[in-house]
């Protein structure tokens, strides 16, 4: 009984970590959100590059804590990681400053999808043709999103869309870097030649923050890293399953939050529909994918 409670309270423990994880991925958007509604013109790169220095900086010191080495095997995975991984997070942030903080947190929640296709495309010894259904049936709710109420789009909103497919791509380089590096490695990595392309593409659009804009770039990106580092323990106690669905709930984070904390005017019915196909998209395919993996 004892070894039970234990048990269950582990996989608590997880479940925590991981919803947490989705809610501090979300506070660092609103964080974007209230600096613009504060009057700040913190430019997104800003943003992008005060996320991965700080990052770079907490990795830093956990290799130092742990008495680490960064051992390199398959640079081209690192490298592929971290320039998807960049361009994730630049068009993530520039459509929440562009859009509305739940339209943008939806449609980078689209990254399940794209892995789906790319997959289908690319690894023919994965193709699944019911995922390819289900992809399509998500991405009725993608549209919905896109246009809601309306048969046409907002322009700015395909800069979130892009961060999804952006970040499927970052996912599948990290799938194959996590067969030959750790953790630190890639961290170590991600965020600091993150931060080098960052500043290097966008140096003449940064400057000195005042401490105003400080305090934002800060708490940002503070928040982001909580979620990074709350994923990674919560996945040590639960199941990909269970973290995959738990990780989805970001798409009702915003869409139930965004007028409460973000000042996002609520979702119409079409959003709310479109959120719902998205995440039930993203909620299937976790539970194939886990099936066909546990099946092999």
């Amino acid at each position: 009984m004892q070894e039970k409670f234990q048990f269950d309270l582990k996989v608590l423990i997880g479940c925590i970590c991981v919803f947490g994880s989705a809610f501090f991925f979300y506070l660092a958007t609103v964080i974007i959100k209230w600096a613009r509604i504060k009057g700040l013109q913190i430019d997104t790169a800003s943003f992008v590059f005060a996320r991965f220095l700080l990052g770079f900086i907490s990795v830093l010191i956990l290799v130092a804590l742990k008495k680490k080495r960064i051992r390199v095997k398959k640079k081209r995975y690192l490298i592929g990681r971290t320039i998807a991984n960049c361009v994730a997070v630049y068009c993530f942030f520039k459509g929440v400053d562009l859009t509305s903080v739940a339209q943008a947190n939806i449609l980078n929640m689209t990254y399940p999808l794209f892995i789906a296709i790319f997959s289908w495309i690319f690894l023919k010894e994965q193709r699944d043709a019911i995922a390819i259904l289900i992809v399509v049936f998500a991405f009725a709710g993608v549209w919905l999103i896109l246009a809601p109420g309306k048969m046409s789009f907002n322009m700015d909103s395909l800069w979130a869309l892009a961060s999804g497919i952006s970040a499927a791509i970052a996912i599948m380089y990290l799938n194959l870097s996590r067969q030959m590096h750790d953790t630190e490695t890639i961290l170590f990595f991600l965020f600091g030649l993150g931060s080098v392309l960052i500043f290097i593409f966008f140096f003449n659009k940064m400057h000195l923050p005042q401490y105003s804009e400080l305090k934002y770039l800060f708490f940002c990106s503070f928040s982001a890293i909580v979620g990074q580092y709350l994923i990674t323990l919560g996945f040590k106690y639960v199941t990909a399953i269970e973290g995959g669905i738990i990780s989805s709930t970001r798409i009702l984070l915003a869409a139930v939050l965004g007028p409460v904390i973000a000042m996002d005017p609520a979702l119409s019915a079409s959003g709310w529909t479109g959120a719902f196909l998205i995440f039930t998209g993203n909620v299937y395919l976790t539970l194939r994918k886990t099936g066909r993996y546990n099946s092999k």
